[in-house]
């Protein structure tokens, strides 16, 4: 009986562990994304490309 129940743990554990990386997976993609789309629509300060940042 604790075999089965500590397969079962086991196997809850890694599916848990699993969803969540493919979840930040998705969340790194999309940040990705959204940091490069920020090179592209910087706008223009005085003449020149600013910072889309701001740090």
């Amino acid at each position: 009986m604790v075999p089965l129940l500590v397969v079962l743990l086991l196997a809850l554990l890694l599916f848990g562990a699993g969803f969540a990386l493919k979840a930040l997976w998705w969340i790194a993609v999309i940040v990705l994304a959204v940091w490069l789309l920020g090179f592209l629509v910087r706008p223009t300060v005085s003449g020149r490309r600013g910072r889309w940042y701001r740090w």
